[in-house]
């Protein structure tokens, strides 16, 4: 179960934290669907990102703005308390990465691997069914897949899957031709 992640940085301490908490209160859908939207959220906000990452503002002020977010989402209780514990013990900065390792935790307990996808453009419904299919086949079990598009990476795909990443980006395959005409 959540025991074969080692818990070494704040946000894994925390994630194990509130996991074992939403587990424990039957909540851990819910929490998790909060996390994702608020991910969501700090990914598309330059405001919220600056409240949460700039040490300019005190923790009362994260926590009244994360308190607002989350009033205003309707998020569970324990996501709020949360949220509200964070700020309070000034570890908001690291929201990020618990909510990061709060998926891991969750994935892993219902059997699923958590795979990021990064194309240049956005992928097909055709595309998408079948990266998950050569992900499934490959892995041996269920993806869940999260994608991102990242322009800069010019073509093809990149894929991690935990620490192992797999490459296939036209901008990587430049960069080793490149170098390999340096070299030369």
């Amino acid at each position: 179960m959540a025991d074969d992640i080692k818990v070494t940085d704040v946000g894994q301490r925390y994630a194990r934290a509130l996991f074992e908490l939403a587990e424990e209160g039957g909540s851990l859908t819910a929490v998790e669907r909060d996390l994702v939207s608020l991910k969501g959220m700090y990914a598309e906000s330059k405001d919220l990102r600056v409240l949460l990452d700039s040490p300019a503002f005190s923790s009362e002020d994260k926590g009244a703005g994360l308190a607002a977010i989350a009033a205003k989402a309707k998020f569970h209780e324990t996501t709020r308390k949360f949220l509200g514990l964070l700020a309070a013990n000034r570890r908001a900065d690291a929201l990020v990465s618990v909510i990061d390792c709060f998926r891991k935790l969750s994935a892993q307990k219902r059997g699923v691997v958590a795979a990021e996808v990064v194309t240049a453009v956005p992928l097909s419904a055709a595309q998408a069914k079948g990266v998950a299919a050569a992900l499934r086949t490959a892995l041996g079990k269920d993806p869940e897949i999260s994608t991102r598009v990242d322009p800069a990476i010019l073509g093809g795909i990149k894929v991690r899957v935990g620490s192992r990443l797999f490459d296939a980006s036209l901008k990587s395959k430049l960069d080793s031709l490149k170098f390999a005409l340096k070299r030369a």
